[in-house]
C-alpha cells in the first residue's frame, strides 16, 4: 500500500487508474476492421502483475495491512494507486462477417525485448510466437501468434467460421490478417451458434446447462489457459490462467425465463426472469452468497468467524447520476459484496481482483453494462465504472459498505 501524509489527499486527477486502463482497452487492436464486431459484445481481460492500493487516512496513516483494515467507513484505504499490466490480454465477444456471426476470442502477448518471455529466450523473439491454447470445454491446439505490426503485439484471433470463404467476407485488415496467420477460422475453439440462448426455447430450462461450451455463455464463466513459447521452442512462460467470469445479468443473461399465470392471484401472465436466485432449483447456487476469509467481517460485523455466508447482505441502497466523462474510480472491497445495476444509459463496468483468486491470475475484467443489466462483485474483488458518453447514466447500487 501506498501511505498517505495525515491530512493529504490523493491527487486523483493526475495519472488516473481508471483512465490509464481504459485508455488500453481503446486502443486495443482486433484483427479484423472494427465494423466486423459487434461493439457492445466485446469483453476484455487483461492481467495485471502488480498493484498497489492507497492507505488509509489519519488516524489509521499507518495500518498498511489490509488483514487489519476493519475501519469500513474510511473509502481512501480501498482505492487503487497505481497498477502494471502482465504481457498476456484477452478479448472475446461476437464477429460479424456479411450475414454470418459467431463468437471469436483474441489471446496477444507484448513485444519488446522486456517481457517476461524475451527475457528467458534472452533475445529477440522473431517474427511469431507458439502458443498452447486450451478452452476450458472446448478445444485444445498448438498454434502461431504471429506478430502484428498495427498493435505491436503478437495476436492469435480464432473465429467460429466454418466456411472457406472468410477472406471475401473481412475488410483489408482482415484479409492481411488471415494472410500473416493473426485471424483464424477455428470452430474448435470458437464454439457457439449465436440463436443459442433464443428466448423462445428457454421456457423454463436452466439456462446454465444450455450449450455449456459455448464461447460466449452468458452464464457460465470461460477458462483459457495458456503457455507462450518462443518460436524456437527454447523457452516458455505459463502457465497464465484467465477466466471471463464477470457476473452480469439482465435481459438477455438470465438464470431462468417462463410465463406464470395468474401471478400471485392476479390477472393475465407475467413473464419472469430470474437473475440471481436461492430459491427453487437455485438453492445452495451460492452466487448470492460469500465465503468468508479469515480477516472477513461477517454481516454482523463479527472477524474470523470463517465458513459461508449463503445470503448477499445489503447496507445501504442507492441512486446514482454519473455525469457525462465521469467515473466511479478503481477500488478494491475487501469484505462486502456490491451490485451496479444500470438504470439508463450505459458505461465501461470494470470488475477484477485484488486478492489473489483459485481460477485465474489477478486481472481486470472488462465490459459494456447496459441498461437494465446489473453487475455482481463480492469480496475480493475490486470494480470501477466509467461513463463514455455525452449525456447522464442513472444508476441503482445495493450493497455493504467495506
Amino acid at each position: 500500500m501506498r501511505r498517505v501524509e495525515p491530512g493529504a489527499v490523493p491527487n486523483y486527477s493526475s495519472d488516473n487508474p481508471l483512465e490509464r486502463l481504459l485508455t488500453v482497452v481503446q486502443e486495443t487492436r482486433l484483427a479484423a476492421e472494427l465494423e466486423c464486431y459487434a461493439t457492445p459484445s466485446l469483453q476484455y481481460l487483461l492481467p495485471h502483475d502488480w498493484l498497489e492500493l492507497y492507505g488509509p487516512s489519519s488516524p489509521n496513516t499507518d495500518v498498511l495491512d489490509p488483514v487489519a483494515q476493519d475501519f469500513k467507513t474510511d473509502f481512501q484505504k480501498q482505492n487503487v494507486a497505481d497498477f502494471r499490466l502482465g504481457d498476456t490480454r484477452a478479448v472475446r465477444g461476437w464477429a460479424l462477417a456479411g450475414d454470418w456471426t459467431g463468437p471469436f476470442l483474441h489471446l496477444s502477448y507484448r513485444a519488446g525485448p522486456d517481457s517476461a518471455l524475451a527475457r528467458a529466450h534472452g533475445g529477440s523473439l522473431g517474427d511469431r510466437l507458439l502458443l498452447d491454447v486450451q478452452v476450458e470445454g472446448g478445444g485444445r491446439a498448438e498454434v502461431e501468434a504471429p506478430y502484428d505490426p498495427d498493435s505491436g503485439r503478437y495476436v492469435a484471433e480464432f473465429w467460429g467460421y466454418a466456411g472457406d470463404d472468410l477472406e471475401s467476407r473481412v475488410g483489408a485488415r482482415g484479409r492481411q490478417s488471415l494472410k500473416l496467420g493473426i485471424l483464424q477460422p477455428r470452430p474448435d475453439l470458437a464454439r457457439g451458434a449465436p440463436d443459442a440462448f433464443g428466448r423462445a426455447g428457454l421456457d423454463g430450462r436452466d439456462v446454465r446447462e444450455v450449450a455449456p461450451d459455448h464461447l460466449l455463455h452468458p452464464l457460465r464463466p470461460l477458462r483459457v489457459v495458456l503457455r507462450w513459447r518462443s518460436a524456437d521452442g527454447t523457452a516458455s512462460v505459463g502457465p497464465v490462467t484467465l477466466a471471463f467470469q464477470m457476473v452480469t445479468r439482465g435481459w438477455d443473461a438470465y438464470l431462468e425465463v417462463g410465463r406464470s399465470p395468474n401471478p400471485h392471484g392476479g390477472i393475465g401472465f407475467l413473464e419472469y426472469r430470474n437473475l440471481l436466485s436461492n430459491y427453487f432449483r437455485f438453492t445452495g447456487s451460492g452466487e448470492l452468497g460469500r465465503r468468508l476469509e479469515p480477516y472477513n467481517l461477517d454481516a454482523f460485523g463479527r472477524k474470523g468467524t470463517g465458513g459461508e455466508e449463503p445470503f448477499l447482505a445489503v447496507e445501504y441502497m442507492d441512486l446514482h447520476v454519473l455525469e457525462a466523462g465521469c467515473g466511479i474510480g478503481l477500488h478494491r472491497h475487501r469484505d462486502n459484496s456490491e451490485v451496479f445495476l444500470m438504470l439508463e444509459g450505459e458505461g465501461w463496468m470494470v470488475v477484477g481482483d485484488w486478492a489473489e483468486p483459485e481460477r485465474r491470475d489477478r486481472c481486470f475484467e472488462v465490459r459494456l453494462l447496459r441498461a437494465g443489466h446489473l453487475a455482481l462483485l463480492k469480496g475480493g474483488n475490486l470494480h470501477g465504472l466509467a461513463n463514455p458518453t455525452d449525456h447522464e447514466i442513472s444508476l441503482f447500487m445495493f450493497g455493504g459498505y467495506d
